[in-house]
């Protein structure tokens, strides 16, 4: 099965919920690896097909031609190459200054208006004064005689030269006026400018610490699961080579055990064009099984191996279960103590799971039961029957980051067995 995924590089929904996070970890990193074999396969075959003469294209009526380069090469364009091209920071700092010019003018239109309403109400008030002034002269020089002619009009030259005066002075007052609101502009300007360089430097630098934070933790969790598992594979391996019952790797089974029954007949599947890769034509475990089609697989392929059997093929073995969901079997280890298992008929996939109760969840672990032989998916014990796979669990922990050791078996209600169906 686990050849089969890395063949297709393809797992369904249903079969991945049936794996456990251990499970899930081996076969990401077995996929990772078979997708760079087959990526630095590809480029030894694209480099060994660029050696050869390349055929000369037909003629065709569509064409595209390329801009050449002095160098009689395509003209290629790289954005930030050119010395006219700004970078990133100028452009950050383009927009930042522009942004602070616009507030500072809005504040500049601000201190400008107010200005202009105080000048404007002080010598408004000083104007009146005049005019009121120059009235009552006019009115003394009707009254009074002739004589006087000579004297108001020296004054109305005095009042001529003091409203002069007093317009050089608003003149000058308000020259003073734009210049404090310019400086002040200018200020305020460099000030904006200022904070929000410092805003987005600060933003840059944390994120940058967090993406370089989270790259180191995700790379040291990836080392510490793939040694665990070399480590679990080197115990379980030895462990198992030392009590001998592993076979080989190959197909066929070394040792001195007795002689299975004939090989089951085949089955009569419906092959449609769900089951085959559309680029290989390789056929794929069907995961979507309707529960009359995983009992005639076990009663055609299974049975002939005394799958769910003790390991003497007296009887049927307490831990086995027939056909039963995940929720069901947490709800029959829920009663016993932790380090209780079972295992059952997959409902989903044609395939077994067991099922162990830790102290604070449960975990399952798929069974892979194709080419005549059991072992969990990713482990590469194999084991000629379910007992022995058993027995073997019951000494070994299944990882050694969890320490799923099992230790009691879980057995069928009182009301009745759930394997029925499958023996008869």
């Amino acid at each position: 099965m686990l050849q089969q995924i890395l063949t297709d590089m393809f797992i369904s929904p249903e079969l991945l919920a049936e794996l456990s996070e251990e499970q899930k970890q081996v076969l990401f990193i077995k996929m990772r690896e078979e997708q760079v074999r087959r990526w630095k396969d590809r480029e030894a075959r694209l480099e060994k097909e660029d050696a050869t003469l390349t055929k000369p294209k037909k003629a065709s009526v569509k064409s595209v031609q390329w801009l050449a380069g002095m160098d009689s090469d395509v003209w290629v364009w790289v954005m930030g190459d050119h010395p006219a091209d700004q970078s990133y920071e100028q452009i950050c700092d383009d927009i930042i200054a522009q942004r602070a010019a616009c507030q500072a003018q809005r504040e500049a239109e601000e201190l400008r208006a107010k200005k202009e309403a105080e000048l404007v109400k002080r010598f408004s008030s000083v104007l009146m004064d005049s005019e009121l002034q120059l009235w009552k002269e006019e009115v003394e020089r009707q009254e009074v005689e002739r004589q006087e002619v000579e004297r108001q009009e020296v004054e109305r030259r005095a009042a001529a030269q003091e409203q002069s005066q007093q317009e050089k002075r608003e003149a000058e007052e308000r020259r003073r006026a734009e210049e404090e609101v310019r400086r002040v502009e200018q200020k305020r300007k460099q000030e904006i400018y200022m904070d929000l360089r410092e805003v987005r430097e600060e933003r840059d630098d944390q994120h940058w610490q967090d993406s370089l934070r989270k790259s180191k933790a995700a790379d040291l969790r990836r080392r510490s699961i793939a040694k665990q598992t070399r480590d679990d594979h080197r115990r379980q391996s030895v462990k198992a080579l030392e009590r001998g019952r592993v076979a080989a790797v190959t197909k066929a089974f070394g040792g001195d055990r007795p002689a299975l029954p004939p090989k089951p007949k085949p089955r009569n599947l419906t092959v449609t064009s769900d089951t085959l890769n559309p680029k290989q034509g390789v056929r794929r475990t069907l995961s979507t099984s309707s529960r009359e089609h995983i009992i005639r697989w076990f009663q055609e392929e299974q049975l002939p191996y005394r799958a769910g059997f003790q390991k003497d093929q007296s009887r049927i073995a307490s831990w086995f279960h027939g056909i039963i969901s995940r929720q069901e079997a947490e709800d029959l280890l829920s009663e016993g103590e932790p380090g209780h298992f079972l295992v059952r008929v997959s409902e989903r996939i044609l395939g077994y799971v067991l099922s162990y109760r830790c102290k604070e969840e449960f975990k399952h672990f798929l069974v892979d039961a194709t080419e005549g032989c059991y072992m969990l998916l990713g482990h590469q014990i194999r084991f000629t029957s379910l007992a022995e796979l058993v027995e073997f669990h019951e000494g070994e922990p299944i990882t050694m980051s969890g320490g799923e050791q099992l230790l009691q078996p879980c057995g069928q209600r009182p009301s009745g067995v759930d394997y029925a169906d499958l023996f008869t």
